[in-house]
Order: C-alpha cells, then sequence, then structure tokens
C-alpha cells in the first residue's frame, strides 16, 4: 500500500468535495478514473477540528470499491458519527481531513504479537468488538497493555478482558495521511 502523494491528494480532495456538495457548495465530485479508487479495501475517514476529534467512521473489509467507500465513510463521519452532533457548514473549513487505507485483516494467536504503532487491532469476545487505528495507541501515549484495558472498555467488556482465552485478535496496518 504505497500510495503516492498524487494519489494521496487525489483522495483527500474528493472527500472535501464530497462534504462540500453535502451542504450545497459543489455538484457532486465524480470518483477521478485511478485504478486506486477500483481496489476494494476498507478505509476510516476521519475528521479533527483542532487537536480534537469531531468524527471518525469506517469499514475494516472492503466490500466495495474504494472510491465508493471513502464517500460513504466521509458521511458517515461527518454525519453519522453517534459520539458527535452533525458537522456544520459553518465548521467545513476549520476541520482537517484524514484517510486511514486498510491491509486485510490478519488473525493472531495472542495479544502479544501486537506491534504498537503499526498494527490496527480488533478485539472480538462473544458478541462484543471493539477497534483502534495504528495511530490511536501513540497519539495517546499508550504503550500496549493501555491501549487493550481501552479496547476493552470501548467493547463494553471489563477492562481486563483481554487476558480472558476466548478473546480473539485480528491486526491490520494502514496507510494514513492528510491535509
Amino acid at each position: 500500500m504505497n500510495y503516492s502523494q498524487e494519489e494521496k491528494q487525489v483522495m483527500l480532495s474528493l472527500v472535501r468535495s464530497y462534504l462540500g456538495f453535502r451542504f450545497g457548495l459543489n455538484l457532486r465530485p465524480e470518483a477521478p478514473r485511478l485504478d486506486i479508487l477500483k481496489e476494494k479495501r476498507g478505509v476510516f475517514v476521519t475528521l479533527n477540528k483542532g487537536r480534537s476529534l469531531r468524527g471518525c467512521m469506517g469499514s475494516m473489509i472492503g466490500q466495495e470499491l474504494l472510491g465508493e467507500n471513502l464517500l460513504r465513510m466521509a458521511d458517515a463521519s461527518a454525519f453519522g458519527d453517534p459520539r458527535f452532533t452533525p458537522l456544520t457548514k459553518e465548521e467545513l473549513n476549520a476541520v482537517e481531513i484524514e484517510i486511514s487505507i486498510l491491509s486485510p485483516m490478519k488473525a493472531i494467536d495472542k495479544w502479544q504479537d501486537i506491534e504498537i504503532g503499526t498494527h490496527g487491532i480488533l478485539l472480538s469476545h462473544g458478541l462484543h468488538q471493539a477497534v483502534f487505528l495504528p495511530q490511536v495507541a501513540p497519539e495517546q501515549g499508550w504503550d500496549l497493555e493501555q491501549t487493550l484495558v481501552h479496547l476493552c472498555r470501548k467493547a463494553s467488556l471489563p477492562k481486563k478482558a483481554y487476558l480472558d482465552p476466548e478473546c480473539r485478535f485480528q491486526v491490520f496496518t494502514a496507510d494514513v495521511f492528510s491535509e
């Protein structure tokens, strides 16, 4: 997953144009005819306002073309993240767009194999699950155990549930870039 600066800029511009379209500022953007946008990839779109998260939604598995998935996740991040009120037209220029394009998921046998800063983590335990992108733990200054405690909390599990042998882990990497 080595995207060129030009490809990254095209994806960021596509998301920004789409958000502008949603506020009636321009026509709906057409996805450029780039081969990368025809890949089926999991993707997260994160919106940051200053140093604060303003919205982040994604799909773990690429079940649709990247170009379509980017627009769907941009919409979900701006208007469907239940942690935040919908983005307003007045905020649009103040948000920075970050895109994380995910590698395929890989099951691991033990949590000790997780590499902080390299791996994103999907924790599953029964009907509970939660995910952190690879950049979350380093941004928060967490070590592996702290990351897993926070991931358990996010999944509505006891903080040491990651030690339960029934707990399953999948890891992935991400190509992360922003405006």
